[in-house]
């Protein structure tokens, strides 16, 4: 069993938050453990909650087609969220929770060793330990950061669920992604 698969076995027993209480499935990520792109959301959905899968939902459909529009398969990249369960009533994850989880992403960062790190919205920068006052403040930014003895580097914009329900960002988040596309282009 490779680590990736070993990650996941554990998610799916974990009872670390009170997360696990309610969920019908855990969602540990998907994608190849040579992966260039890691990509971290905020938390499963209904749909990923069902399935077991992230990204499966509308804001998943939101996200292939940016990240198609910009060259970047879906399928190349691993997908994952801060927590692996999904919250009551689809709230943001509270700070335990993602505390919670941070070993399962910690341990699949250190397997994959990913060339970027996409940072969809505030609780993938919290699961990071990004320190900022609004999302504003650091959307849009590259940064390098050692996170837990791992060097990553890290691009940082809104979770898809903002740009797919306000017309307005979405030229913004498309712009991000092709800096991200550009990002993974010149790391080769």
């Amino acid at each position: 069993m490779n680590g990736l698969k070993k990650i996941a076995s554990k998610v799916v027993v974990c009872t670390l938050c009170d997360l696990s209480l309610k969920r019908k499935n855990s969602v540990p990520g998907t994608g190849p453990e040579n992966a260039k792109l890691f990509i971290i959301g905020e938390a499963p959905g209904k749909y990923e909650d069902e399935k077991g899968l992230p990204f499966i939902g509308l804001s998943g459909r939101f996200l292939n087609k940016y990240l198609e529009a910009v060259g970047i398969k879906r399928e190349d990249a691993f997908v994952t969220n801060a927590v692996k369960c999904r919250p009551p009533n689809n709230r943001k994850p509270e700070s335990k929770e993602v505390d919670a989880c941070r070993p399962y992403l910690i341990g699949q960062l250190s397997i994959i060793k990913p060339k970027l790190v996409l940072a969809l919205g505030t609780s993938a920068c919290n699961a990071l330990g990004i320190k900022y006052k609004h999302l504003s403040d650091v959307r849009g930014k590259s940064m390098d950061l050692d996170f837990f003895g791992l060097k990553l580097h890290v691009f940082i914009t809104f979770h898809p669920s903002f740009p797919m329900r306000f017309t307005k960002p979405r030229d913004t988040f498309l712009m991000d992604l092709k800096e991200v596309a550009r990002l993974l282009n010149s790391q080769q």
